[in-house]
């Protein structure tokens, strides 16, 4: 197997609260491997999108990285001055954020904004050479070179998650990480989007880590994923095994919530409601909404173990689960 261009060991996020220390991630590790399509799951405020932040080193007071290494390509970015870590953002790992509206500057045109983003990170080119590199760049995301003279109140909502895309792409870094890149669009545009992501993750070979929440959107998209739930991995597999034959009770729930076209009647839904993350429960902090908790689900937290080709789960039940 190829050497994983991106590991997370261990990592720990935590915000400060008045009422008391948050736990956004507890103690989350994996790794992906080259040209890989992985994803992470779950509800909303199970840490997906800290975590993401926190592999970029994105996360700010009152929010603090508690401990963990991340590599890239063997290069420990925790380890990096800011500096560094700033060059190495974009350039090796790079972000598509969640919404484009409130990422692009609405005053600057869509091409100034690729040439900021090349300037910024030693790209001295001349005005000639750079409007032939936007205007390359921009029909490898599905836009008209002429987009480059377009302000963001211009574009459509998928346009301009494109162009988030090819702000991004624009150094073709290693890794990409598309924090719920098609959250607010129809579901036509969304399938654009996913399909320009696919098609620009082949032509770089780099890897890919997509957040949300749209279990259907993973099932089309990734190669393996990974399900959150209060902070921590529960349970991480191939895309096939976790559609047909989940482990942990609570990746069975996701999958059973997907509508169907094959078995209608009324959508089925996960009892209870997410905990805080400040006052977990004790064991298992899915045990008050699972449906096969035991004493010990109740006691003793679960921890991450191989379950041999089928990935990994947290669950202490998960032999006695289909």
């Amino acid at each position: 197997m190829s050497r994983a261009v991106l590991e997370v060991r261990d990592l720990r996020v935590s915000y400060a609260h008045p009422l008391g220390v948050v736990r956004a991630v507890d103690g989350v590790s994996f790794s992906l491997a080259p040209n890989e399509r992985f994803g992470l799951a779950g509800e909303s405020g199970s840490g997906k999108s800290t975590m993401a932040l926190a592999i970029l080193r994105m996360i700010h007071p009152p929010g603090h990285i508690d401990g963990g290494r991340v590599f890239l390509d063997g290069v420990e970015l925790s380890a990096l001055d800011r500096e560094a870590m700033r060059r190495l953002r974009l350039a090796g790992i790079a972000l598509v954020p969640q919404g484009s509206m409130n990422s692009l500057n609405p005053v600057m045109r869509i091409g100034q904004q690729i040439a900021d983003a090349l300037a910024d990170h030693g790209e001295a080119l001349s005005r000639p050479v750079l409007d032939a590199r936007i205007a390359d760049l921009l029909p490898t995301v599905g836009l008209r070179p002429d987009v480059a003279s377009m302000y963001p109140h211009e574009l459509s909502g998928g346009m301009k998650q494109r162009a988030c895309i090819a702000i991004a792409i624009c150094l073709r870094p290693r890794v990409i990480i598309a924090d719920e890149p098609t959250s607010a669009l129809d579901v036509v545009v969304q399938r654009q989007v996913m399909a320009t992501l696919a098609r620009v993750q082949r032509d770089l070979g780099a890897a890919v880590i997509l957040v949300g929440h749209d279990m259907g959107l993973m099932a089309q998209f990734v190669d393996r994923l990974g399900i959150m739930y209060a902070g921590r991995l529960v349970e991480v597999a191939p895309i096939g095994a976790i559609v047909t034959a989940p482990r942990h009770p609570y990746t069975r729930a996701l999958v059973a919530s997907l509508p169907s076209l094959e078995h209608r009647g009324r959508l089925q839904g996960i009892p209870g409601l997410a905990p805080l993350l400040r006052d977990l429960p004790r064991g298992c902090a899915f045990h008050p909404r699972c449906p096969i908790a035991g004493e010990r689900c109740r006691q003793e937290t679960p921890a991450l173990r191989s379950l041999g080709t089928d990935g990994t789960v947290a669950c202490h039940a998960a032999e006695a689960t289909p």
